[in-house]
């Protein structure tokens, strides 16, 4: 009777640190591949750089606008830059100007 009880033990034994290694193991696939996992954080984390670095460059763009759009207003005139736009725009030219076509 003790050959078979401990024929018993090991094959519980065995069992429990398969499932053990099993679960384990899983555990350690999710935090490496799953959706909160490692590579999912390192993706994000370079996904935010590139998201700061055009937040950036937006931010530049829209001073750039806030600029022109002073310069335009009532309250500024830049001469340059209404006489740029009106060359551009309208196609004035001054009186001391040549037209080559």
């Amino acid at each position: 009777m003790t050959v078979t009880r401990s024929n018993r033990y090991s094959f519980g034994s065995l069992i429990f640190f398969a499932v053990a290694f099993s679960v384990g193991t899983y555990f350690t696939f999710a935090a490496v591949q799953g959706d909160f996992g490692l590579f999912r954080r390192i993706e994000i984390l370079a996904e935010k750089r590139a998201l700061e670095r055009e937040l950036d460059r937006l931010d530049a763009e829209v001073a750039r606008m806030e600029n022109l759009t002073r310069r335009l207003s009532d309250d500024y005139l830049d001469l340059d830059l209404l006489d740029q736009q009106a060359r551009s725009i309208l196609g004035l030219l001054r009186a001391d100007e040549l037209v080559i076509r």
